[in-house]
């Protein structure tokens, strides 16, 4: 499992490499203390960024890379190359007749007569969407032969292109791939160079679309993670590190590095996957069981949904414009962040985002020749943010020139720069309340009813104004907010999942059927946990079928009894499906008959894992705590407020306070506006109470 033995083996690294900062979380096995280490990300080369931050957090804690028993690494090296389309140049071979099948998409959707709607760019021009000659029927009977010379040609086509990766997607392959692999093996011969990705590899589930979607995005993604991957395993073996590095992946556990070069689609979200399973472990440990996370970075907002104590999952999600069908804790992404670039659109109003200064210019306030102000030149403006120093005084900043850029930015709009500030802080608060929307009202759950958890390096500083926007009463701002998602690489354990699509009714007559194909998922795992060399202790597996109503289009995932399938089981799983239906659509279609469509496992690999102690409450003064004051502007004062600053590293459990103030540390600053009332916990969470 990646581990050494040895008595020198004493710390697990969390390595969380985002868009503008490299966050590192060491803890240490013998005494269970954590450390954290945060440094600029390095654009050009992250790998670079990553060995820095792990280099100096070891010379900081004072072990060598030998002592490392566990590096677990969570990267946005995926997501920004889909976000911003610098993807690898992409061949498609495709069942002829289906050439433009990835371009007109499903006729199915919300926005099908909206003019304005923005379709994200297609990741294959037509050019190098090529056709051939097959097909399978779905019972998995060849219909028509595979043209090799088809095949073949194209494949000369695309090396004349300088094409570096290549799809291949059959219909009904997933039944039978027999035609994919022989594809992919003339492609291999022919572009022996090339990253190839055939779509029963890596969505064996029916749905043509959006299995052509998904083995595109991944061929998109291959080479990119290939070569990202390739360097960080060298710099990691020039640092001296001997334990298998693993990297995460959207499901929120982790893989080798060799198994995520293969199939960088499933990591699409494996940075912000992280952060949601630590925020799972906290709220389970300090008894918060129904959670919104909110993690805000320097380029984007995720958000998930934790109900009862889990994180919502899903098995096909849309990210940036691109459905794809993996196994992924539901996370909603939008362009919102830190470093979000403030502009006029061309209808004359304040817009905010997606586009990002990252770290490199950055925002205006870092100095390095950016002009166009962003929410975190608004909140040094606003002076929430310190407006001389960030990273407790390692890292400069400059007011004047981000006072410089808004009051431009101002003056286009016709409005005070103080009162323009504020409002590029209004407009990213509600573009991230509309994705909290996505994954809360618009499948049926009230953000009322939850806690909101604010983490990354800009979620403390915007989630009180976020919570009141969606009216929830409560925010909890864990220990290391800004370093959570390297925290959460501490906290997960080895993950991989298997599918299979087979079309069964769920009745009496098909238990035999049923059993078969949950047998042959399980089985799948079984395969996984022994080439993983994972211990039979350590072995945990769950298994689950995607249920829907004959005639509907999309299903629902309940979870399969434990043990044979016998008639009880049916009687469950028919029980928990009426159930889901009812929540999600609010009604149940009784008599109707029942479909198996998709049967899964899920196979986990437990590790050791950080440990979070709760500590005994204190006195409830926190005036020792206080660093200094500072003037910080309110909208609801409409003008600067005297603010106290506290200092986070000596608030102790049991403090409490009110606001206006300030909270201070390494990796992020907490606003607590006025009215707002903040106690520290026996986890060393902040717990931020609104007025109602």
């Amino acid at each position: 499992m990646g581990e050494t033995e040895g008595s020198r083996a004493s710390w697990r690294v969390g390595v969380d490499s985002g868009g503008t900062f490299t966050d590192v979380c060491m803890f240490d096995e013998a005494t269970g203390a954590m450390r954290v280490w945060k440094v600029s990300s390095t654009p050009d080369d992250p790998s670079r960024g990553i060995f820095e931050g792990v280099t100096e957090g070891m010379q900081e804690c004072a072990f060598d890379a030998g002592e490392i028993t566990y590096l677990g690494h969570g990267t946005t090296v995926a997501t920004n190359a889909l976000i911003t389309h610098r993807g690898a140049k992409v061949g498609l071979i495709t069942t002829a007749g289906f050439r433009d099948l990835l371009e007109i998409g499903r006729q199915k959707r919300p926005d099908l007569y909206d003019l304005f709607a923005e379709k994200p760019p297609v990741l294959v021009p037509r050019f190098l969407r090529r056709e051939v000659c097959e097909r399978m029927l779905h019972t998995g009977a060849v219909e028509a032969p595979l043209d090799e010379a088809a095949v073949r040609e194209a494949a000369r086509a695309f090396a004349a292109e300088g094409v570096a990766a290549v799809a291949i997607s059959f219909l009904y392959a997933f039944v039978n791939p027999a035609h994919e692999k022989a594809a992919k093996a003339i492609v291999a011969e022919e572009l022996p160079d090339a990253f190839i990705c055939a779509s029963h590899e890596i969505a064996p589930e029916f749905r043509e679309f959006e299995r052509l979607s998904t083995a595109t995005v991944n061929a998109y993604l291959g080479p990119i993670m290939q070569r990202y991957i390739r360097r960080l395993t060298t710099r990691l073996g020039e640092m001296g590190l001997l334990a298998a590095p693993h990297l995460t992946q959207s499901n929120g556990g982790v893989v080798g590095f060799e198994a995520a070069a293969e199939t960088p689609v499933r990591a699409v979200l494996s940075g912000p996957s992280t952060g949601v399973v630590a925020a799972e472990a906290i709220g389970a440990r300090s008894g918060h069981l129904d959670v919104i996370t909110f993690d805000m970075g320097g380029t984007s907002s995720d958000v998930a949904l934790m109900t009862g104590g889990k994180i919502t999952q899903t098995n096909e999600s849309v990210v940036h414009g691109y459905p794809i069908k993996a196994p992924m804790l539901d996370i909603h992404t939008v362009g919102a962040g830190g470093g979000s670039i403030a502009a006029i659109d061309s209808g004359g109003l304040l817009k905010v985002g997606p586009q990002s200064a990252g770290a490199d210019p950055g925002p205006v306030c870092y100095g390095k020749g950016a002009s166009q102000p962003t929410v975190t030149d608004a909140n040094i403006v606003l002076q929430v943010l310190n407006p001389t120093h960030l990273l407790d005084g390692r890292m400069a900043v400059r007011r004047d020139l981000a006072l410089e850029a808004v009051a431009r930015l101002a003056a286009e709009l016709g409005m005070e720069p103080m009162e323009t500030a504020q409002g590029i802080i209004s407009v990213v608060t509600a573009n991230m309340a509309r994705a909290i929307r996505v994954i809360s009202v618009q499948k049926g759950y009230d953000p009322r009813d939850y806690a909101l958890m604010a983490f990354g390096g800009a979620g403390p500083l915007h989630a009180v104004r976020l919570a009141a926007e969606l009216d929830i009463a409560r925010v909890i701002v864990p220990r290391n907010p800004g370093i959570l998602c390297a925290m959460g690489l501490l906290l997960t354990d080895l993950r991989a999942d298997f599918s299979a699509t087979r079309l069964i009714p769920l009745e009496a007559e098909n238990i035999a059927a049923i059993g078969d194909a949950v047998n042959a998922v399980a089985a799948e795992a079984g395969r996984w946990f022994e080439t993983e060399r994972i211990a039979p202790e350590a072995r945990r597996a769950t298994q689950s079928v995607d249920l829907r109503y004959e005639g509907q289009n999309y299903e629902l995932t309940v979870p399969v009894p434990a043990g044979e399938i016998t008639a009880q089981s049916l009687k469950k799983l028919r029980e928990d499906f009426t159930a889901a239906h009812i929540r999600m659509y609010g009604f149940a279609a009784e008599g109707e008959r029942i479909l198996c469509v998709t049967f899964r496992a899920e196979a986990l690999g437990l590790v050791r894992k950080a440990e979070l102690p709760i500590l005994p409450l204190g006195p409830e003064d926190a005036s020792s705590a206080v660093t200094g004051r500072r003037e910080i502007w309110f909208p609801e004062t409409g003008g600067f407020a005297d603010s106290a600053i506290y200092a986070r590293a000596a608030l102790r459990p049991g403090m409490a306070f009110s606001g206006p103030a300030i909270i201070e540390q390494m990796d992020t600053t907490t606003l607590v506006p006025p009215g707002v009332t903040a106690t520290v916990d026996g986890l060393e969470n902040l717990i931020l109470e609104l007025p109602r």
